[in-house]
This record gives C-alpha cells, sequence and structure tokens, in this order.
C-alpha cells in the first residue's frame, strides 16, 4: 500500500472511531495511535503538544506514542515551539542541521509538526511525528497531516 492509500485509511478510521466523541484528550490519543500504528517504520514518536491554559505561551506534552516526550516547550523554541508561534506546518530534514532543536531523544533524525486550530482558529496544540530517518517528511504528509488535524479539531 502507497503512503497516499495508507493516509486514506487513517483518515477513514480516525473519522470512524472518533464519531461523536467530543473529549480532546481522546481525540488527540486515537490520532496519535492510528497514526503510529498506520507508519511503525517511518513513525518514531507521534503525539501531540498542547497548549497549557495556565501558561498560554508554553506547550505541555499530551497524548502520544513512542519514547519519553519533553514535558514542556516554550512558544518558539524548538520546532513544535516554533510551529506555534508561527501557526504554520515545520518540516526538518535533518533536526541536528537546526541550532534550537529540542532533542527529546536523540534517535530522531527529523520531524513535521502540525499547528491544530479549534472551530474558532484558536491554536491548541501542535501535532509532531519523529522519524529516525533523515528527509522522512515531503509535502504529502503535510497536506495529509493538515487536513487530517483539521477534520478532527477544526471542522
Amino acid at each position: 500500500m502507497g503512503k497516499a492509500e495508507a493516509y486514506e485509511t487513517v483518515h477513514q478510521q480516525v473519522l470512524a472511531v472518533l464519531e461523536g466523541e467530543p473529549n480532546l484528550t481522546a481525540r488527540m490519543a486515537t490520532v496519535s495511535c492510528i497514526l503510529s500504528e498506520a507508519f511503525p517504520d517511518r513513525f518514531f514518536w507521534t503525539g501531540f503538544y498542547v497548549v497549557d491554559a495556565d501558561k498560554p505561551n508554553e506547550l505541555v506534552v499530551g497524548p502520544y506514542q513512542g519514547t519519553l516526550g519533553c514535558l514542556r516547550i516554550a512558544f518558539g523554541r524548538g520546532v513544535c515551539g516554533t510551529a506555534a508561534t508561527s501557526g504554520t506546518t515545520q518540516i526538518v530534514e535533518d533536526v541536528h542541521a537546526i541550532q534550537n532543536h529540542i532533542a527529546c531523544d536523540s534517535r530522531t533524525n527529523s520531524e513535521i509538526v502540525v499547528p491544530v486550530f479549534d472551530r474558532e482558529g484558536a491554536l491548541i496544540a501542535v501535532l509532531d511525528v519523529d522519524s529516525t530517518e533523515h528527509a522522512a517528511f515531503d509535502g504529502e504528509d503535510q497536506q495529509q497531516l493538515e487536513a487530517l488535524v483539521h477534520k478532527v479539531f477544526a471542522a
């Protein structure tokens, strides 16, 4: 099965499982799990960093699949903090080549981070996917992951 077909299956599974489920934690846990299971060879760490209600310029680790994640990330720091500040998806082919990368696990070599907005357009989290491969993510991953988080959290 190709990447496009795998993503189509992921979208269908996620939407079917989450039908009628309003809880954000349950929604994030489901997305993390299904994505991780769909791409086990490419997705090393898959999860969410959530905007902290008590510290609105900080992300706190949310539901994820993988090794231990960083607990907190300030807006503007690292790839996740950059995505949170800019509101745009970040694709990094080699995380070791960027100066402000936060190394939660040294085995990570590339990363994609997608901002997650609610129905009102407010940032609520970022979806972070790490890979042990260099240049593991491309425009297709970006398009598919952006569409998925929009369907799950903003539609």
